[in-house]
């Protein structure tokens, strides 16, 4: 009888407004066989819970975080601190903070998967995820896995420490690969996957064909990323102002929320609406869950989505996948999601004028958007599937 196959899923603070692609993989491995035991360092904010299948999610979830001082005190022995100095020396103080901070929680990790028969664990962020994940696999010999969802300096120090005793990992795109063999290839794993995020374009489809705007018609934008100033929506909420003294007839809704429940760069959104005279044309709609997303995502015209940086993109993934003629800026990974002119179109960041230029041209040729519409969602079908990473780690974890 072949035993089962159980894989620890570790994510920080699950489920947050931007994990339903965690959400697809799991769904995925399992319809593969693979029992799923999710854990994470905290849940999040009330806030920014905001899927309908949050509360399920969490009820399954183990919460790793503690700030017990007796279970630090039980985790400092098996604490790995001649491996961690030469970290602190390189990266200072943090290496020491982020350790002390793990060190409970590697110590529960180890427990719980040895209490449950769980030989592998997968930490989905190269932040404190990967650093409980390593201290772990130091401290017990557990066996993990690492995913890099962005630039490396956006996850915090010891970094080679994180990435030695990894079996393999997974890096989104190309681009940041190539600068994670030019900055840590002597600390890399000996297995490396290129894997992009994905979404379930089963799921996310259309039940009627995509429709361009009617002449006369206001033309209706759809964007979904957390309130930052990273993602653009000022910019977007700019180009918006030029496309109306222009004479364009657009309305744009933002789903998403701020990373402090709405007590954050909401207020700052807010009062650029008024400062514009943009009530009535721009509406925040606050975190909305994912069928939400779908359906605000099959009644628009155009997916926009202004970001100065992004590693790839999965709400671009999601309109695309949606037959949504798609908008976003050539920054970060986001040029080897969507090419231009083919399926989607890109703009320089920070640049609300070409944003304005390519709204403008896109509302006023019918056929060019029916073109994205039917190129974008083939391109998530053949390469931005999450069944893709769900195969990916199955096929690392436990090889034929």
């Amino acid at each position: 009888m072949t035993a089962p196959r159980k894989l620890a899923y570790l994510v920080p603070q699950f489920p947050g407004q931007t994990h339903i692609f965690f959400w697809r993989e799991i769904q995925h491995l399992e319809r593969m066989g693979i029992e799923v035991h999710l854990f994470s360092t905290m849940p999040p904010p009330p806030g920014l819970i905001s899927h309908s299948w949050s509360q399920q999610a969490m009820e399954r979830t183990t919460y790793l975080g503690t700030r017990s001082v007796p279970a630090l005190l039980a985790a400092l022995p098996r604490a790995p601190w001649p491996e961690l100095l030469p970290e602190m020396r390189r990266d200072g103080s943090s290496v020491a903070k982020d350790a002390l901070i793990c060190l409970p929680a590697a110590r529960r990790l180890l427990a719980e998967c040895k209490k449950r028969g769980i030989t592998h664990v997968h930490a989905h962020s190269c932040g404190r995820a990967a650093m409980i994940a390593a201290l772990a696999q130091r401290m017990g010999g557990l066996d993990y896995s690492v995913t890099l969802h962005g630039p490396l300096q956006d996850y915090g120090p010891a970094q080679p420490f994180k990435w030695r005793g990894a079996r393999f990992a997974t890096i989104i795109t190309q681009k940041i690969h190539a600068e994670m063999q030019r900055d840590m290839a002597a600390d890399l794993p000996p297995r490396i996957r290129i894997q992009a995020m994905g979404v379930d374009a089963e799921t996310l489809t259309r039940e009627t064909p995509y429709q361009p705007p009617a002449q006369g018609q206001p033309v209706r934008i759809f964007t979904c990323a957390r309130l930052h100033f990273v993602k653009g929506h000022q910019d977007l909420m700019d180009a918006v102002k030029l496309l109306r003294d222009r004479g364009v007839d657009v309305q744009l809704q933002i789903a998403g929320e701020d990373d402090d429940g709405g007590s954050g760069y909401r207020h700052v959104l807010e009062q650029k609406i008024k400062d514009l005279d943009l009530d009535g044309t721009v509406t925040l709609l606050g975190a909305i869950d994912a069928d939400e997303v779908k359906r605000r995502l099959c009644q628009a015209h155009l997916f926009v989505l202004a970001s100065w940086a992004e590693p790839l993109g999965v709400a671009y993934m999601e309109a695309m996948s949606c037959a949504v003629p798609t908008i976003g800026t050539d920054a970060g990974g986001v040029p080897e999601l969507i090419e231009n002119g083919k399926d989607g179109i890109l703009v320089p960041p920070q640049n609300p004028g070409a944003m304005a230029d390519a709204i403008t041209r896109l509302a006023a040729d019918p056929s060019l958007l029916s073109k994205l519409s039917a190129a974008g969602r083939q391109t998530i079908i053949q390469r931005f599937d999450s069944r893709l990473g769900a195969e990916t780690l199955a096929q690392e974890i436990w090889p034929e």
